[in-house]
């Protein structure tokens, strides 16, 4: 299941926040009887993602996208070493090569691109060329040497982001922030429109944080200096960067929701509330976030998978809690979920206010929403 554009609100029951729910589609399951199957790959932080999309012939129609499969390799392209490229590489031909040759999508219909976090990573250690040469790396792989696969700005992906994710009817009230693997970039639309986005940009994300301590570790790789070392981070040059871009945005006066997506909101929101599996958005308080963060360094064994089964009732809901709580151990462990619900927390602390009291949503499975929404704008062209 995925927060797509406008065009795929009729899809979803309005559920608090706005957002709805639907069961995520695992098989390609066509809606139409005339449509066109689209695939977007994105190179992100923590490795590549594929969103592949069925598109109703007239795009101008209401209900017409249909989410056919996600699916993401993890490779830490941000580490810039000599294996992480190898793995990116091979991770970015296989999910394109998937795409056109067991999905049988056309070339033109599948769009490759690098996400913002790749590239302020990127630019702060100095690879940009690594990115470059892993793109041109690519088309020789595929033998397609006119292939576009562009470096995605921050700003960008900001405003895809929103309009991938946010529904219409919460539009321009809304401050959306994606916390990713190597950045943390959002914003909201201050004029009533949806070409000027005023940006939030933080050049920190879960997976560079969780680096950033583990730098400091020295030898003592115990959890006890993990997570001292992770406030130090924390409540230093993040922290700054944090206060910094929330002030500058003037998010706080100009919206009543702050929404969260990205793999971080989509784990902290499986773990805090299980019997929720099937809401695709969580409202949550800071409270709830920071008795959260607690209990996973005190008692990483409350989120087991049994343990959490445990909250629902039927059969079939433990199943479907277990698996997806099981993706969640796959994708972080306890030392970057740590360093990504602290991260989460820093932000949620700016919009704590006295006297006025800030609706907080953590959105699951929004982390494709503005590869689809790059999609839809391109093939609107």
């Amino acid at each position: 299941m995925l927060f797509l554009s406008r065009k795929f609100l009729p899809f979803l029951l309005l559920l608090a926040f706005g957002f709805g729910t639907v069961k995520g589609q695992t098989n390609f399951i066509m809606k139409f009887k005339r449509s066109e199957v689209y695939s977007g790959i994105e190179v992100g932080s923590k490795g590549v993602k594929m969103s592949v999309l069925e598109v109703a012939k007239n795009a101008q129609q209401t209900n017409s996208f249909n989410t056919l499969k996600d699916s993401a390799i993890n490779t830490d392209i941000i580490s810039f070493t000599a294996s992480t490229f190898t793995a990116t590489l091979d991770a970015l031909t296989f999910l394109y090569l998937r795409s056109r040759n067991e999905y049988k999508i056309s070339p033109e219909n599948i769009f490759t691109v690098f996400s913002s976090g790749v590239v302020v990573q990127a630019e702060k250690a100095g690879k940009i060329d690594f990115i470059k040469t892993l793109a041109d790396s690519f088309k020789i792989r595929i033998n397609e040497p006119g292939r576009q696969v562009p470096l995605v700005d921050v700003t960008e992906e900001a405003r895809l982001s929103h309009l991938g994710i946010v529904p219409a009817a919460k539009r321009f009230n809304t401050f959306l922030i994606d916390i990713g693997s190597g950045n943390t970039k959002g914003g909201y639309f201050p004029n009533g429109n949806t070409t000027d986005i005023r940006l939030f940009d933080v050049s920190w994300g879960t997976k560079s944080v969780t680096n950033s301590a583990e730098k400091r570790l020295g030898e003592d790789i115990s959890l006890a200096n993990f997570q001292r070392q992770l406030y130090r981070v924390l409540e230093g040059a993040a922290n700054n960067e944090i206060v910094y871009a929330v002030n500058l945005s003037n998010g706080y006066n100009m919206n009543d929701n702050i929404a969260f997506s990205g793999g971080i909101a989509w784990s902290v929101a499986t773990l805090i509330a299980p019997e929720l599996m099937d809401n695709p958005v969580v409202p949550v308080t800071y409270d709830d976030v920071e008795k959260f963060y607690h209990r996973l360094y005190e008692n990483f064994s409350a989120y087991h998978e049994k343990v959490l089964s445990a909250k629902v009732e039927t059969a079939d809901e433990k199943s479907a809690v277990e698996r997806e709580v099981s993706r969640v151990h796959k994708v972080f462990d306890q030392r970057s979920l740590l360093a990504g619900t602290g991260l989460l927390l820093r932000i949620m602390r700016q919009f704590e206010g006295i006297a006025e009291r800030k609706q907080f949503y953590l959105v699951k499975n929004g982390q494709v929403g503005w590869i689809s929404a790059y999609v839809d704008q391109h093939i609107s062209k």
